[in-house]
C-alpha cells in the first residue's frame, strides 16, 4: 500500500498488500524454475512475505538476515514523496533522511550480508536473496567493488524483480538487473 502511496518505507514493518502478494507469487514461479539452493531474507515482513511462496514452491528454508533490511530512513520513514521534498529540500536533493543512514553505511551492511551468504554456498550454487530496492543496489554496487561517485547509475530495483550476479575470472559482475520487471508506475526517486 505505501509504495502505491509514495511513501518512504525504510524500515517501517508494513505487510504486503494484495498487488505485492500477486507479484510475490509471480516471482516465485519464475524463480524457482531456476533451481535455487537457498534462499535468505530480510526480517522484515514485506521481504519474508515476498520469500514466503518461493520457499513453498521449492521446498527450501528461508534463512532471515535482519542486515538485508532496507534502508532507514529516519524521519522520513511515512512520509509521501511530495512531503519529503517540500519539508526536507536539502536533504533530499543529496538523498540523506535525517536521523537515517548513509548509503556508505547501508551499502557496507547488505555488502556484509551478501558475503556471508555467498561463503554459504557450494560453487556454481544459486541463492536468492529477498530483500529491498535501495539496499540490494547498493550492497551490489559495494560487492561489485564501484566507486561510490556512480552507485546512482545502476538504476532502482522494482518490486519483485531481480538482479542477477555471477563471478568470472574471480570477479563479480552484474549479468542482469530488474529482471521480471513488471510493468508499474514510478512513484518516487527511490534511493
Amino acid at each position: 500500500m505505501w509504495n502505491f502511496e509514495d511513501r518512504f518505507q525504510g524500515q517501517t514493518d508494513i505487510p504486503l498488500d494484495e498487488t505485492g502478494v500477486a507479484q510475490a507469487e509471480r516471482a516465485a514461479r519464475l524463480l524457482a524454475a531456476l533451481g535455487p539452493d537457498a534462499i535468505f531474507a530480510s526480517d522484515l515482513t514485506r521481504a519474508a512475505s515476498t520469500a514466503a511462496p518461493l520457499a513453498r514452491l521449492t521446498g527450501l528454508p528461508v534463512s532471515y538476515d535482519k542486515d538485508l533490511r532496507e534502508r532507514h530512513g529516519g524521519e522520513w520513514e511515512g512520509l509521501t514523496g511530495p512531503e519529503i521534498r517540500s519539508g526536507y529540500p536539502a536533504e533530499y536533493r543529496t538523498w540523506s533522511p535525517p536521523g537515517g543512514e548513509t548509503a556508505t553505511g547501508v551499502a557496507d551492511r547488505v555488502h556484509g550480508a551478501l558475503e556471508r551468504i555467498i561463503e554459504t554456498l557450494r560453487p556454481g550454487g544459486l541463492a536468492v536473496v529477498v530483500s529491498h530496492g535501495a539496499a540490494l543496489r547498493l550492497g551490489m554496487c559495494k560487492l561489485l567493488s564501484l566507486p561510490e561517485d556512480v552507485w546512482d547509475t545502476i538504476g532502482p530495483l522494482s518490486n519483485c524483480s531481480w538482479s542477477v550476479l555471477a563471478t568470472r575470472r574471480g570477479h563479480w559482475r552484474l549479468m542482469e538487473h530488474n529482471a521480471g520487471t513488471l510493468p508499474e508506475p514510478v512513484l518516487s526517486d527511490d534511493r
